[in-house]
């Protein structure tokens, strides 16, 4: 199976990258892993909502670019629906087994995912009604596909 995360943004601290690195390199003897990171627009201080949906836009046509069609997509938004860790763990084997080979994960900037793009998922996931930087959440969502993989293969891991 291969997974692609498309994210907004690059990561600006070290320790983020160090700790994607990690998870890659874990995730490595589970799946093939791509992580796409598209540019992000600049929100002015006291931006309007149409600028705002503006910005949602643009970002959304550059992540919608890299998606492939009979792909399977999951947006992180805080509206999903919250799954716990062996929920997501049998999604992921559900599609596994049912014949799909590549699994998109979308990750928005800090104004979110526009209308298109979450229109184009065929799941929305939510890791908690709170907001989290979308850097961390690179990280918090690589470690849970990594428990996904564990749990899957019923190697060990902390509950």
């Amino acid at each position: 199976m291969k997974i692609t995360l498309i994210t907004v943004g690059k990561i600006k601290e070290k320790f983020y990258e160090d700790a994607i690195k990690e998870y890659s390199k874990r995730l490595g003897r589970y799946c093939k892993l791509e992580i796409i990171q598209v540019a992000d627009e600049k929100t002015p201080d006291g931006a309007g909502a149409a600028l705002e949906a503006q910005i949602k836009e643009k970002e959304g046509q550059r992540i919608l670019s890299h998606i492939k069609d009979g792909t399977y997509v999951i947006a992180l938004a805080i509206q999903g629906k919250m799954l716990d860790s062996e929920e997501l763990a049998a999604q992921l084997d559900r599609l596994a087994t049912g014949g799909t080979s590549q699994i998109v994960f979308i990750i928005g900037g800090s104004l979110g995912l526009s209308e298109a793009v979450m229109k184009r998922a065929d799941f929305s996931l939510s890791f908690s009604r709170m907001t989290f930087p979308h850097q961390l959440m690179r990280v918090v969502l690589l470690e849970q596909i990594y428990r996904g993989y564990r749990i899957m293969t019923g190697a060990p891991y902390h509950k």
